[in-house]
């Protein structure tokens, strides 16, 4: 089995590569060309026994990636945040919505048909409000309509050591957690899983292992199901 990991430098992806390595995967972690962290990355990915992939984030690109590697399981962790959108890093529509879609576009046209793709959508993606959600349900939708085997998991509030912190997130994820603890000692533990943040490395084996199940494909996850 090889997993390619897209988004390998965040803070889910990097947790990812590792997980994945230490469950056996044959691991490809993708780094941007132009990174000025190239280096850095390659360096810190290759000592977990990782091999990087440079191609660029294009159509031709992600397709000679994918004829490449020819992955069995390929992890979509893509996404930005309002402050890159604003200094121009692009947007939600441009980052999470149009980089995942080449993503998934380039499994098919590399003709991997049984290769299982696990996309890191959000909770609230089912009902979507406001850009970010609804660039995550309209991934969603591509990815069910492209017959790919698939695993979607919509996690709450993602928290841990970013390079670029997120504030609004951090926050957010303080606020919802307090009264979710007692919610949880009121009886209602599977709500409070559900709804309250997971951190980073918990997310990343709860992906690779939902990517190992044969259970998981077709399925939508939640926090509670992630731990």
């Amino acid at each position: 089995m090889r997993a390619f990991v897209a988004g390998a430098t965040g803070l889910t992806g990097r947790s990812v590569v590792e997980v994945a390595v230490q469950r056996g995967l044959e691991t490809v972690a993708h780094v941007r060309p132009d990174s000025s962290r190239l280096a850095e990355w390659t360096t810190r990915f290759e000592s977990l026994g990782a091999r990087v992939a440079t191609h660029p984030w294009t159509p031709d690109g992600m397709q000679r990636a994918m004829a490449q590697h020819r992955p069995t399981h390929v992890f979509c962790l893509l996404g930005t945040t309002a402050k890159r959108a604003r200094a121009g890093d692009g947007d939600y529509r441009a980052v999470d919505f149009g980089l995942t879609v080449m993503l998934i576009d380039a499994v098919k046209a590399a003709g991997l048909e049984s290769t299982r793709v696990i996309y890191l959508s959000s909770l609230g993606a089912d009902k979507p409000r406001g850009a970010y959600l609804q660039a995550r349900a309209d991934v969603e939708a591509h990815l069910r309509a492209s017959g790919l085997p698939h695993t979607i998991a919509r996690p709450s509030f993602i928290v841990g050591d970013r390079d670029r912190a997120r504030v609004g997130e951090t926050v957010g994820a303080a606020v919802a957690d307090a009264p979710l603890k007692l919610i949880g000692w009121l009886g209602g533990r599977r709500t409070a899983d559900r709804l309250r943040s997971i951190d980073g490395p918990t997310l990343a084996a709860g992906l690779v292992r939902a990517a190992l199940d044969p259970q998981a494909e077709g399925a939508v996850l939640d926090s509670a199901d992630l731990r």
